[in-house]
């Protein structure tokens, strides 16, 4: 069975992060505008994410990667 990108409609493209205050367990949400989504949670791979993600370039596409 091959990955199917989810289609995703109603939510803006962009980068949120919560959780950062304290006694919280920080999450981050990723949405590229190509439609990719990733989540990250725990200090660690919420900084990780936070330190990749470009908001408003797609890594995901042919010309995100030539560019990269």
């Amino acid at each position: 069975m091959t990955e199917q990108p989810a289609r995703i409609t109603g939510i803006r493209p962009g980068l949120t992060a919560r959780g950062l205050g304290r006694d919280q367990v920080p999450v981050a949400d990723w949405l590229c505008a190509c439609g990719h989504h990733e989540r990250a949670t725990g200090g660690v791979a919420v900084g990780m994410l936070l330190a990749r993600v470009r908001v408003g370039h797609c890594p995901h596409t042919v010309e995100g990667r030539a560019a990269a």
